[in-house]
């Protein structure tokens, strides 16, 4: 297996880890609230996305969490999509680049936790 080298290679694990999602059971149901029908602008979101994280290329524009916050996800879901992310990446690629894109998605997903804890109050704490 090659390493993620591209574009092209990004565009490969961003498609097949989305039709993952599409199809899974926990996550599908809310990618498929807010996006409905109309995949593509997110996946052209995820392939800029992608792009700059790991080749630095200029491009992508936005605040992920922002968009995630008002979703009704938590621990599950982000566990859920790591998961199929790590798998989607063993599915096509080994290399570098491949672990640098796991070891990134799995700082993401700690991230958006943490952060959605510390917005709901998180334990012991009352956010009124």
């Amino acid at each position: 297996m090659n390493d993620i080298e591209n574009i092209t290679s990004i565009k490969l694990l961003v498609d097949e880890f989305y039709t993952r999602v599409r199809l899974d059971g926990l996550l599908g149901p809310v990618f498929a609230e807010v996006i409905k029908d109309d995949w593509q602008p997110h996946l052209d979101k995820m392939y800029a996305f992608w792009n700059a994280a790991l080749f630095g290329v200029p491009g992508f524009k936005g605040n992920p969490f922002a968009r995630h916050a008002p979703l009704p996800i938590g621990n599950d879901h982000f566990d859920r999509w790591l998961k199929l992310f790590t798998e989607t990446v063993d599915a096509h690629f080994a290399g570098h680049r491949a672990a640098d894109a796991k070891n990134r998605a799995g700082l993401m997903a700690v991230m958006f936790m943490s952060k959605l804890a510390n917005m709901k109050g998180g334990p012991g704490r009352v956010v009124m």
